[in-house]
């Protein structure tokens, strides 16, 4: 059968919104695929939805349609999409609502069953990672628009080619090879450029949102349409694969896929083969994200310049020690962030920050209350004395949970355009996840001289959150690199370049056939982004800032 053109025009709800303008004028397309939801995002939708039941789904997705439903339906491209969140009937009420006042005759589907918020009693939103089955139902039945709510990002991928190809359950290694293409294409320009570790290979001043070519074996090819910005190259498409993963089984609701058998292959210029991917049985339950109000938290931080930083800090701690005794707030932490320089050039330069953040379930202990009495310090501590904003009342932050329920437990429906439900099966088989065998590593280099210098001379790196755990995904650029990566970057390794860790537990995965080790570092973001318990509450900068640490690197490598 032909080759299946899916590409993406969001990673995230808040992305380029041109983007789906440019992906149905820029070149050939079949499939357009907006990824909207994140683990913040559906904490989000959750508040929009206490204040308006209506609400609930990604309201960008509505004004891109506004400007491109007529483009599309020209063009013969069909739309899947999980800016439902929480409430994908509605939005497709909405888009039907659209279509109409445009004139535009185009029929709607959607994908129900994911919401378990009602049998998770105390969260704001609980939702079930559904499969790309559903999506194809709504596909096969003719549907020019697809609305879910939370599916795995890459079910936006694997239900388009299973509905295209005919791929039924149980075709593993297919539904594996469609589930990696989707895994690369659901950041968005992260596979073409964006935020890449080597950005100064190519420009990226505004990279093109990615494409994949789909076989019917599953294999497929990573580009971009022709005259874009960025590039797409074997690091580009690594760097994504690594992103938000943890070891080489890369688990779904309809196939667990196997990282440790993708073969990448320079395809030509900004073409990049995927193929050998391997899959299995998927596991016996579904992953169930839950957003609940973790509380209230209230922040401020006071800027310290120029001498006696330690000093200074240490005076603003004790004298802040009433006011948090009065009314201790469930969690207090302080960090002096050394921004600071000797006998800088500005005055900020020569500025350190020291960061109070308070926790409670009680908004009126973290609020003006505390605030007020960092306020009251200002003529009265040290000298040089301000603060980079007044202050305010406690704000709301969430938590994320991850919960596990079996495959049979949740109701998965395609809802077509004239009403009618088809009921989506959960996977006859399933295997439950395992520890996959440590893979052979290559021969070391030889003993020779090394320099000390940057890990990111001779790696890549690229990291991500998933809950309160983050990931740190490490590449070599050459055979010799890796040779060097695989034996001198282990995980007691990385304990020692990430002081943070050394508590923590961390896992190392070693995926060869990518040249690349994977880091789980768990509980280092505590209870997820939305709680901010970090200054880096994603963990996106976590390996930029390994790349910077510095170690004995043979000196033929540089």
């Amino acid at each position: 059968m032909s080759v299946l053109r899916i590409g993406n025009a969001s990673g995230f709800y808040g992305d380029r919104f041109d983007a789906v303008r440019e992906m149905l004028t820029g070149g050939e397309l079949d499939v357009l695929t907006g990824d909207y939801l994140a683990e913040l995002t559906m904490l989000i939708l959750g508040r929009d939805r206490l204040k308006d039941p209506g609400a609930g789904y990604a309201r960008t997705f509505l004004r891109q349609l506004e400007e491109c439903l007529g483009l599309a339906h020209e063009r013969g491209v069909r739309i899947v999409t999980n800016a439902g969140g929480l409430n994908p009937a509605g939005l497709a009420g909405r888009v039907r609502e659209l279509a109409a006042r445009l004139g535009v005759p185009v029929r709607v589907a959607h994908v129900e069953g994911d919401d378990l918020t009602a049998a998770h009693p105390g969260a704001l939103a609980a939702h079930a990672y559904l499969g790309g089955f559903g999506i194809a139902a709504c596909l096969r039945e003719g549907a020019d628009i697809v609305v879910t709510g939370r599916v795995t990002d890459a079910a936006l991928v694997t239900g388009p080619a299973a509905a295209h190809f005919g791929w039924q359950p149980g075709e593993y290694d297919r539904l594996a090879g469609a589930v990696v293409a989707g895994h690369v294409l659901e950041c968005g320009t992260q596979a073409t450029g964006g935020n890449y570790a080597f950005f100064g290979d190519g420009d990226v001043r505004r990279p093109g949102f990615p494409l994949a070519e789909l076989h019917e074996d599953g294999s497929c090819v990573v580009t971009k349409h022709p005259g874009t910005g960025g590039f797409v190259d074997v690091g580009t498409v690594t760097a994504q694969l690594l992103y938000e993963t943890a070891g080489a089984r890369y688990a779904g609701p309809d196939v667990t896929a196997r990282l440790d058998t993708v073969r990448l292959t320079q395809d030509g210029p900004d073409r990049v083969r995927i193929d050998g991917v391997r899959g299995e049985a998927p596991p016996p339950t579904l992953k169930v994200g839950r957003n609940r109000l973790g509380g209230f938290r209230n922040e401020m931080t006071f800027v310290l310049t120029g001498l006696d930083v330690e000093a200074k800090a240490a005076l603003v701690r004790e004298q802040m020690a009433d006011a948090l005794a009065k009314a201790p707030p469930a969690d207090v932490r302080w960090d002096l962030v050394r921004t600071d320089r000797p006998d800088a050039p500005t005055e900020e330069t020569a500025s350190a920050l020291l960061r109070l953040v308070v926790r409670d379930a009680d908004p009126e202990v973290v609020g003006r209350a505390l605030s007020g009495a960092a306020i009251e310090l200002a003529l009265a501590s040290y000298p040089g004395f301000h603060v980079l904003a007044p202050p305010g009342k406690g704000a709301p932050y969430g938590v994320f949970e991850a919960a596990y329920v079996p495959q049979d437990a949740v109701g998965h429906e395609a809802v077509l355009d004239d009403g009618r439900r088809i009921p989506v099966p959960p996977p006859a088989d399933a295997l439950a996840l395992g520890e996959v065998p440590e893979p052979p590593l290559p021969e070391p280099p030889e003993p020779g001289p090394v320099r000390r210098a940057p890990l990111g001379l001779v790696a890549g790196a690229r990291s991500g959150d998933k809950g309160g755990n983050a990931n740190v995904g490490v590449w070599a650029r050459s055979e010799a690199a890796w040779r060097w990566l695989a034996h001198e970057l282990t995980a007691d390794r990385f304990r020692d370049l990430i002081p943070e860790s050394r508590a923590l537990t961390v896992t190392r995965h070693a995926l060869p056939n990518l040249r690349a080790l994977n880091f789980v570092v768990e509980g280092v973001l505590g209870e997820g982004v939305a709680a901010q318990a970090r200054f880096d509450p994603q963990a996106k900068a976590l390996g930029e800032w390994l790349r910077s640490r510095h170690l004995d690197i043979p000196e033929a490598l540089l």
